[in-house]
Order: C-alpha cells, then sequence, then structure tokens
C-alpha cells in the first residue's frame, strides 16, 4: 500500500500535536496543583467544586459579619456598663442623701457630683461607633439617642427600638443594637436633673431621694438585661463560628480531594507524553528520509 506524502504529512502532525496537547495539559495540570482545569475535564467534579465555591464564599461572608457584630456587642456591652456603673454611684448618693443624717452643705457637694453623673449618662447614651453612627438610636443611627432643650431631656426625632438584624447564618440573624428607647431614659434623667436641683436649693427631702433610688434601679434592671445580652449573643456566633470553621474545613478538604492533582498519576502521564512527542518526532524525521531508492 502507498502513502502519499502529504497523508502521512497530515497524519503525523496529527499524532504530534495530540501529544503536546496532552503534553501541555498535564504540566499545567502539574503546575497549579489542580486537577480539573476546565468543565470537560470533569463534568460532575465541576459542578460539586462550583457548590462548594459558592458555600466557602457564603461562609466567609457570615464570618466577616460574625467579627464585625461581636465588635459591635462589646463595644454596646462595654458602654452599658459604663452607664450601670454611673447608676450604682447615682444611688448610692441617693441612698446617704435619703437617710435624713446629711448636713444641707453634704447634699449641695451631692448635687455637684451628680451633675457630672447625669451628664456621664447622658453622653454616654448618645455614644458613636467607629462609623459615626450613634449606637443606641434604633434604626435612625444618624440621630442622637438623647437630645437636650432649655434645660429639658428627650429622645431624638426618629429614634425607634428597631434592631438591626445581621445575618450570621444560613437563615439565621441576631440584632446588633440596643435601643434606649425601649426604657424612659430621658425620663429618669428629668427626674435626676429635678432632684439635683432640690439638693443645690436646700428644697430636698427623703421622698424625693427615694423616688430616684426606685428610678435607678429600675434603669438598673433594664441595663442589666441588655448586658445579659449582649453576652449571650456573643455566645451564640462565638459557637457560630465555630460551626462555620468546622464547615469550612470541611469543605476545603472535599474541594481538594475533588480538585487537586494526584502527582504521581500525573508524572507517568507526562513521561508517557514526552516519550509520544520524541517517538513521533523521530519517526516522522526517518520516514521523511527515505525514499523508494531505499528498498531497490
Amino acid at each position: 500500500m502507498r502513502i502519499a506524502t502529504a497523508q502521512y504529512s497530515q497524519t503525523m502532525n496529527t499524532a504530534l500535536q495530540t501529544a503536546n496537547a496532552g503534553l501541555t495539559k498535564v504540566m499545567s495540570q502539574m503546575s497549579s496543583g489542580s486537577r480539573v482545569l476546565k468543565p470537560s475535564d470533569d463534568t460532575i467534579a465541576t459542578v460539586r467544586l462550583a457548590r462548594l465555591s459558592r458555600e466557602e464564599a457564603a461562609l466567609g461572608q457570615y464570618r466577616n459579619n460574625i467579627a464585625a457584630l461581636t465588635t459591635r456587642l462589646q463595644n454596646n456591652e462595654t458602654t452599658l456598663a459604663s452607664m450601670q456603673d454611673d447608676l450604682m454611684m447615682v444611688r448610692d448618693l441617693m441612698v446617704w442623701a435619703a437617710n435624713g443624717s446629711s448636713t444641707p452643705e453634704d447634699v449641695k457637694a451631692m448635687a455637684t457630683s451628680l451633675e457630672s453623673l447625669r451628664d456621664s449618662l447622658f453622653y454616654s447614651a448618645n455614644t458613636r461607633n467607629a462609623e459615626g453612627q450613634y449606637m443606641f438610636s434604633g434604626t435612625a443611627s444618624d440621630v442622637p439617642t438623647l437630645t437636650l432643650s432649655a434645660g429639658v431631656y428627650g429622645f431624638g426625632a426618629g429614634v425607634d427600638n428597631a434592631t438591626q438584624q445581621v445575618a450570621v447564618g444560613d437563615g439565621v440573624t441576631l440584632p446588633a443594637n440596643v435601643a434606649l428607647s425601649d426604657y424612659d431614659v430621658a425620663g429618669f434623667l428629668n427626674g435626676l436633673q429635678a432632684a439635683i436641683t432640690a439638693f443645690g436649693s436646700g428644697s430636698y427631702t427623703s421622698a424625693t431621694a427615694r423616688s430616684q433610688i426606685d428610678a435607678a434601679d429600675g434603669l438598673l434592671g433594664f441595663l442589666s438585661g441588655q448586658i445579659a445580652q449582649q453576652g449571650g449573643r456573643q455566645n451564640v456566633i462565638n459557637t457560630l463560628d465555630d460551626n462555620h470553621a468546622a464547615v469550612s474545613l470541611a469543605n476545603q478538604d472535599a474541594t481538594l480531594a475533588l480538585g487537586k492533582v494526584d502527582y504521581a498519576e500525573a508524572a507517568i502521564r507526562l513521561n508517557s507524553y514526552e516519550l509520544a512527542v520524541q517517538a513521533t518526532q523521530k519517526a516522522y524525521a526517518r520516514v521523511s528520509n527515505l525514499s523508494l531508492f531505499d528498498v531497490l
């Protein structure tokens, strides 16, 4: 059987291209460490890898949200604890004033201390976060939580008790803020201001002090409950973060199992393709130099 030169050249070129393509692919796999370079390499593995990638992206977002939420909850807890400390000092002064043994000078000195504590509570309630948003104004985070106008305390316009929900898992959200409007903090400060005025003028009575003790106890109870909630939420998101980390690790292991290249098997294929390329080149060179006279 006779083979035309053009036909022979085409056959050898096709064989050489096939071997070179295989060689290029296995070298790419070994250099990248990935077995699946394109969907056609393994359709089922490609689908599973895409699903794992989407799940990893979601877990990464949840963990980022958890990190940001942890900071917010810690800031909430710290500020509320500071307000609680101020309130305890207010209560102690009121107990001292209520026992009836204080001199007018002592009471006036208490008024000065109470003014500082009042201002501290006011400023703490209007604390802002790193982004300049008011922490305790509900969803109206651009509005001061408390206002002071003509000596009267009140809540800022638009301040509500709505919560800012943060997604920390699939279908799981947790509130990130504390709404002081859930309790009449402004009313407490107005009552405290009235007591300060009475202490300063010497017109106070033991009943005035006892009334403020009750008011302080009520606000302390509210703040204690809020602090406990912050701690509880932190425990929840710490557990969720650990769960997300475990799932993420399992996904990474699955991704490696599905997509990583088997270097031992790849080395064998690399050697085979190299031999195929070399053999094709040698055969082509040898046959190309033959003529009919060589067999006469």
